[in-house]
Parts: structure tokens; sequence; C-alpha cells
């Protein structure tokens, strides 16, 4: 199976045959189609259709649209039909959840798949031959790395259930609504892996002084599949960040993770903010499933142990936390409304008595680096430096690398507003000084950015310094450039923080 790319739609062939190059199409539409799934026969493929919408914009919210469909074709004539489609409203827009595969082909032929029917990303199953769908795991809360038994029976899945700042193993029926979790408590489980006898799962986990390691539960009983792949000198004193939920300055609840320097004494501290990427991402009370965030998590826990408090904040737009959160109004491109929650988690630092008010700085990489640069610029009263690492600086330069449609000729009226979105549209009132790291071979943000506001700045007179990796991408591929970069920026708050 191929999927070929034309120019406003995917659509999927199957060549039959090397000899002969006979293709079929598969139901072929001006649609959307992605994520095939094969019958246990290979007699047929199940796909997501999303509907083509040429205005589609990327980086502000959207929480209803023309609703999308899950439809099955048989691969020998090419021939589909629709077996289920989303409703009207909450859960239109497609959202996938994270996860190699976004449907399932369960026993029973019964197709699972996400939907946010109730503004959260949960599994749903429908059998083949249509009809209503049945909700797999009911509550607030979200799913992801979902995976089936060798007999097709069950799901084995990671989700926030009980637990929203972690992640812990589930498993489910294909046909059940009452999950049954696997492990609990204060570590953190994801990628699970049913063995083919189905009497273990094997899985990846950590938590706060852990990394990510490889595990295997059998029974009741869980135990590291490789405890001496961990260094004997990794460090043991490292501190377990306290969940703090926090008010944005338009009273938005927040969730963030606090790391108290352990032993920095009494007195005021330095303190900064870290902002994750993405911004579809949420961090944890523990090192991370990803590897760019589990590295901003080992940062974290270096800078506490230096003597700073550190807030990492799951600002609005970020998930974890539903639908409505995850598409906050007027976020990104439409209208910076996480400067809310930038501004809230600045005020709360100030607010607490281990703080300094006046040594207060911001640090975060890609959309993290754009608010950094926006609180910089916005409220240089508050934040006393930053180290922005390929970070978005104007909204118009960064939506054409995702959106190919993007003019903003043609859209005036948001092109504006995405301008006043962005931190170059606050310049004149940036102060603070801040460092900026990227790669000049970025493709997620184009190295254009950093230019242009090393030019404003310049102009501004406003106190920067400058990294670049040549020949590095967005997320850096030599441990080398991670090294230099989260060295320069320890350094950087050393020179700018501390008396």
């Amino acid at each position: 199976m191929n999927p070929l790319k034309r120019k406003d739609s995917w659509t999927f062939k199957r060549e039959k045959t090397l000899a002969n190059q006979e293709r079929i199409y598969l139901d072929p539409s001006v649609d959307h189609d992605s994520e095939p799934v094969w019958s246990g026969d290979g007699q047929s493929l199940a796909f997501l259709r999303i509907p083509n919408s040429h205005d589609d914009m990327v980086f502000e919210p959207k929480r209803t649209g023309q609703p999308w469909s899950i439809r099955v074709a048989d691969a020998s004539t090419g021939r589909g039909r629709e077996v289920w489609h989303a409703d009207p409203g909450r859960g239109s827009v497609f959202h996938g959840m994270v996860a190699a595969n976004q449907i399932l082909w369960g026993a029973g032929d019964r197709l699972v798949f996400p939907w946010e029917h109730d503004a959260w990303i949960h599994l749903w199953s429908v059998p083949l031959s249509g009809g209503p769908p049945k909700l797999l795991t009911p509550g607030n809360f979200e799913v992801e790395f979902v995976t089936l038994s060798p007999d097709k029976r069950e799901l084995v899945f990671a989700s926030n259930q009980d637990d929203i700042d972690h992640r812990h193993l589930w498993r489910e029926s294909v046909t059940g609504d009452h999950p049954t979790a696997l492990t609990s408590g204060s570590s953190i489980e994801w990628s699970p892996a049913m063995t083919g006898d189905s009497k273990a799962i094997a899985f990846l986990h950590s938590d706060a002084q852990h990394p990510a390691r490889p595990a295997i539960l059998e029974g009741n009983r869980t135990a590291d599949l490789a405890p001496e792949s961990m260094p004997p000198d990794f460090p043991a004193d490292l501190v377990t960040p306290e969940q703090v939920i926090l008010s944005a300055a338009d009273g938005l609840q927040i969730h963030g993770q606090l790391f108290l320097p352990g032993n920095a004494g009494g007195g005021r501290h330095p303190a900064l903010v870290f902002f994750h990427g993405g911004s579809r991402r949420q961090m944890l009370l523990g090192w991370h499933y990803m590897g760019y965030y589990h590295n901003a998590y080992a940062l974290n826990q270096y800078l506490a142990s230096r003597g700073y408090v550190v807030l990492s904040v799951n600002y609005r737009s970020g998930i974890g936390y539903g639908l409505d959160f995850r598409e906050a109004l007027n976020y990104g491109a439409a209208g910076a409304s996480e400067f809310n929650d930038v501004l809230g988690a600045g005020l709360y630092l100030r607010s607490r008595r281990d703080v300094d008010p006046a040594r207060i700085g911001l640090w975060g990489g890609s959309y993290g680096g754009y608010l950094t640069a926006l609180g910089l610029a916005r409220a240089s009263d508050l934040f006393a430096c930053g180290v922005d690492m390929h970070g978005v600086h104007d909204w118009n330069l960064e939506i054409p690398t995702f959106s190919h449609s993007h003019d903003p000729e043609a859209r005036p009226d948001a092109a504006r507003l995405a301008f006043e979105s962005s931190p170059l549209a606050y310049v004149k009132t940036w102060r603070s000084p801040v460092l900026l790291i990227q790669g000049d071979d970025d493709r997620n943000v184009p190295f254009s950015e950093m230019v242009a506001l090393v030019e404003a700045l310049r102009k501004q007179g406003v106190d920067f310094q400058q990294i670049v990796f040549p020949d590095e991408i967005h997320d850096f591929l030599l441990h080398r450039s991670w090294l230099a970069a989260y060295h320069a920026a320890s350094d950087y708050f050393d020179s700018h923080l501390k008396r």
C-alpha cells in the first residue's frame, strides 16, 4: 500500500504485481485519506477520510468543522464505503492521539479509533457493518500509546486517568467500557507491547529521579529489563517536582511542575519559567516520554540543582486537559492568548517568599521559544532575561512552513492579527537581555525568524547574544549541540540572575 499525494488530497493505491504494474486506487476522492489499516485476512483496508478545506489554518483554534469519517475499501476492486462518520460539533475535527496507529482492527471486526465527542480524546469502537459507536474509555482524561493484544481482543494503552499529570497503563476489551489499571503511583509508563503469549506487557517507564528505561509487567510484578544500563554515576539527588495549579492573568487554571532547589538554603532565589514546544505537548511530573522534553526535564533538574526555583508551565493550547484547553480561544496566531499564562506564571513566582522578584527569567524551545520572546517583549518589567531556542518571532513567516495555502495578501485581516500575536510586534517595549540559539538548517522554524529578530533587537538597542549551529536542524541531531546549548543557557542565567 502506497499513499500518493495529489495537489489537494491524499489517496491510496495498491500495486498488485510488479510484473504487470497493475494498480488499484482505493476509493479515490478529493479529500484527505490517511491512517490505513489492513483487515486480518488482508482483503480490506480501513482508513480515515478528512474533508478537504483550502482555508484550513494552523496555530489557531479549530473546535468544529466538516465531520471526518472512517471508510473501508475492498483491496481487490478498490470500492469503498463509509462505516462511520463523526457528529457535527465537538469531535467533528479529527485530532489524533499520541500513537503509531489511529485505527486498530480488533477481533470481531471492530474498528477502534480516537474521537473527541465528549471533548476528551477517548477510544471508541464500531462494528465493520456500521452502527452506533461504543465509548470504551469514559471520563475526563485522554488516551495515548494504544496497542492490540495478539488475539486482537484487548487494548493496552497509556492515559492520564485519575492522575492528570502522569501517564499510567490500562487495559480494556474492544467491546468494554470499564478500563482496568495496570500501573499507578508516581511513575510514568508508556509505549506498551504485549508479549506473543499475552502473559506479559513490556513498556517504557520513568519517574522524577530516573529517566526512561524498559521494563516488563508479569502479573502484578514490574521489573526493569536492563537495570545495569543505568550509569552508576547517574545523579542520585534529583528533586521531585511538585504539581502546582496557578491562575493565568485572565483567570484560567493552569497546571505546572515546580522544581525547588534542594540544598540552596533559605532566602530568596532566582527563578525560571520553562515553556515546552509544540504546542501540542504536556510536561509531566517526571522524565518525559519524548526525547526533546526528556532533555528539557534534565535541564530543569540541573538548574534547580544550581539554586534556581524552576516552574515548568503547561500553558493553554497544550494536550492532556481536553479539547477546549487545547483549542483555546484566540491562541497562537489568532491572538496569543497564551500570554496570559506567561504573565500568570511570572506573577505566581513573584508572589513566592522564596523567589527574588527582580530575578525571574524565561526559557523554552520552538513554541516555548515563541512564548519566551513574547514574555520578554511584552513584560520586560517582570522578566529579567531569557533563553530563546529556535523560537517563532513572526507567525506570518512560520505558518507557510505547515500551511502552504497561507497567503497574507489574500487574508489581510488574519495576517495582521498573526503579526500582532508575534514577538516582533512588541519589540519596541523589549528591554530585557536574551540569548538566541538556533541551527541554520532548521526545517520547522525558518532561520530567517532569528535573523529578523536580531535585526530588530539591534535597532532597539536590546542586549542579546547568539549561538548558531551550522548544518543543525530544529531538534538538534548531535549530542554535542544539546550540551553546548544547555551549558550556554545555564551560564547565561548565572551571569544575569545570580548576584
